[in-house]
C-alpha cells in the first residue's frame, strides 16, 4: 500500500469517526450479546443491547478494532437507537453493496457510512467496516432467541468526557 493509498484510506473524517465512538461500555443486564471478528486483521467488536417492541432501546459496544472498524462502530453508534433488525440488516446489505458493487451510500439514518467509501478499493478491509453491524445483528438474534420476560425498569445511560478523558457508560436499573 503506497503512502497516497494510506492517505486516501485514513482520511481525517475516518479518523474522527474512529476517535468518537458512541455507546462504549457494557450493559448490566442485556437482552442480547453478539460478537464479530475480522479474520484478516483480528479486529473484534462486542455488542450488548436491549430490545423494546423489536427496537434497540439500549446499546453498548466494546471496540477492539483497527481505525476502519472503529469508524464503522462510530457511525453505527450515532444512529443505532430505535433501529430494528430489518433496519440493521438493510444497512449492512447496502454498506456491503457500496463496498463491493459500487452501490449507493446506505440510506438514512445510516448515510454516515459514506465516510467509508474509500475502503471499497481495499477488499481486505471490508470485513472490518462491517464488524459493528455484524455484531449488532448477532446480538439481536441472541435477544430474540431467548425466552421473553417482562421487565419494569427505569434506565439511565450516561457518558462523561472531561479534559480529554472518557468515562464508560453507566446504566442504572430499577426493577419492581
Amino acid at each position: 500500500m503506497s503512502d497516497a493509498d494510506l492517505l486516501s484510506l485514513y482520511s481525517t473524517q475516518i479518523l474522527s469517526l474512529a476517535s468518537n465512538i458512541g455507546h462504549q461500555g457494557r450493559l448490566i443486564t442485556p437482552d442480547g450479546v453478539g460478537k464479530a471478528r475480522s479474520m484478516t486483521c483480528g479486529s473484534q467488536i462486542s455488542v450488548e443491547l436491549e430490545l423494546d417492541a423489536g427496537k434497540i432501546s439500549c446499546f453498548a459496544q466494546e471496540v477492539q478494532a483497527c481505525a476502519l472498524g472503529q469508524a464503522g462502530a462510530g457511525v453505527l453508534g450515532e444512529v443505532v437507537l430505535g433501529s430494528t433488525k430489518a433496519d440493521i440488516t438493510k444497512a449492512r446489505s447496502e454498506l456491503h453493496a457500496m463496498l463491493t458493487q459500487n452501490g449507493p451510500v446506505p440510506s438514512a439514518p445510516f448515510s454516515g457510512f459514506e465516510a467509508l467509501l474509500p475502503v471499497k478499493d481495499f477488499a481486505n478491509r471490508h470485513a472490518s467496516v462491517l464488524l459493528a453491524l455484524d455484531a449488532t445483528l448477532a446480538a439481536i438474534d441472541d435477544a430474540t432467541e431467548k425466552p421473553t420476560h417482562k421487565k419494569t425498569t427505569a434506565k439511565a445511560v450516561v457518558k462523561y468526557e472531561r479534559a480529554g478523558v472518557s468515562f464508560k457508560a453507566a446504566q442504572v436499573r430499577f426493577s419492581k
